[in-house]
């Protein structure tokens, strides 16, 4: 059974059994808590409980937790819960909202304050944003009572650097296993793609950027600086931006909003010369793997997990400088050679990753 919050969940057609947590005003009424008093994860105590009812009611051999912030979820709750019924518990962490007192991310902060106590956060404003209440302290202190304790929990993390930092916080004493994302080659793979030709791009060389939400962590300042430096041999392609965003961009990118199919996405990549990702916050990079498998070379920053993704494949890791950007563009633009890029994405899988999820379930890979 997959049980699912914030109402976005679609089901694949893998007769999965599901179930929605919650309605949308539960969902709302938690949002509403958080933007107020800063309770994230504190709230949907009703829908949590009806949660719970059903989790007997299926009597589960493994419960295996993802993203628990969402406006969906009371973790006190459901924590308490699986101590009391000492459920074998796997928890992979997609972000860094487990071990602190509100934010999902902290580097671009340069804040330690996680690692003993969290207070007067510098991020309060940041998803999961509070407008009024700073309930860091508060909020921290709940979560490492609820969080620690479990009898018999693993935590996978989708990266060694996120492995780092878990180690340093207050979920240090569980068992941590990297297991890297994977994806479906199948469809992340060379493709026949009209993409240039769809946008007017003709035979300029592209340099193209993707993500489900942009912003100064993802990279998009840089993008646009970066459009300064380069001449119009380049252009510059960002998939994902809203309306807004892309009425804003200067005249030598070009904007476009999510893509509705993976089909499109993997055509968008085919076509692309350059995948490039500046992002200063990630715990992964799978979009990175993304155009590896569709025969895209990649460079990205240092400091995150992508560089990770680049070693574990191909590519190139650059610091974080914009013209540092620009000279490993210009390099692999100038010395590109035919090879295909798409085997060196073969590590990310989606059969290795169940692969590696199912030894887990079954006790054989911590």
């Amino acid at each position: 059974m997959a049980a699912y919050g914030e109402h976005k969940f679609q089901n694949q057609g893998d007769n999965i059994e599901t179930l929605q947590i919650g309605t949308k005003w539960d969902c709302y009424i938690h949002g509403l808590l958080t933007r107020l008093f800063d309770l994230q994860g504190f709230g949907s105590i009703s829908a949590t409980r009806k949660l719970l009812k059903r989790i007997d009611e299926y009597q589960p051999d493994v419960i295996h937790l993802h993203n628990l912030h969402g406006y969906y979820i009371n973790i006190k709750l459901l924590f308490n819960y699986i101590k009391r019924k000492k459920i074998k518990t796997v928890w992979t962490l997609h972000d860094c909202w487990p071990m602190t007192g509100h934010c999902v991310h902290f580097e671009n902060a340069s804040c330690t304050k996680w690692k003993e106590q969290c207070y007067k956060c510098p991020l309060k404003k940041d998803y999961p944003a509070s407008y009024l209440t700073d309930n860091s302290r508060w909020n921290y202190r709940k979560k490492k009572e609820a969080f620690q304790g479990v009898e018999d929990m693993i935590i996978l993390v989708p990266s060694e650097w996120m492995a780092e930092k878990v180690k340093e916080s207050f979920l240090k004493d569980y068992p941590i296993k990297v297991i890297y994302n994977g994806i479906d080659t199948q469809k992340y793979c060379p493709v026949e793609s009209d993409f240039k030709q769809k946008h007017g791009i003709g035979d300029k060389i592209v340099i193209l950027g993707v993500a489900n939400i942009w912003n100064e962590r993802k990279g998009l300042k840089v993008f646009v600086e970066l459009s300064e430096l380069l001449d119009d041999t380049f252009k510059i392609v960002l998939i994902g931006l809203t309306k807004e965003q892309i009425q804003e961009l200067p005249t030598n990118i070009i904007g476009i909003e999510r893509t509705d199919t993976v089909e499109e996405l993997a055509k968008a990549y085919t076509a692309a010369d350059i995948f490039v990702t500046p992002s200063t916050e990630e715990t992964f990079g799978l979009t990175i793997a993304e155009a590896v498998a569709c025969g895209t070379w990649p460079i990205v920053y240092e400091g995150t997990a992508c560089a990770e993704v680049v070693k574990l494949s191909i590519g190139e890791v650059v610091p974080r400088k914009v013209v540092e950007l620009k000279k490993a563009i210009v390099k692999y633009s100038e010395s590109k050679k035919e090879e295909d890029l798409e085997k060196y994405a073969q590590f990310f899988s989606k059969q290795r990753f169940a692969q590696d999820i199912l030894e887990i379930y079954q006790g054989e890979n911590r």
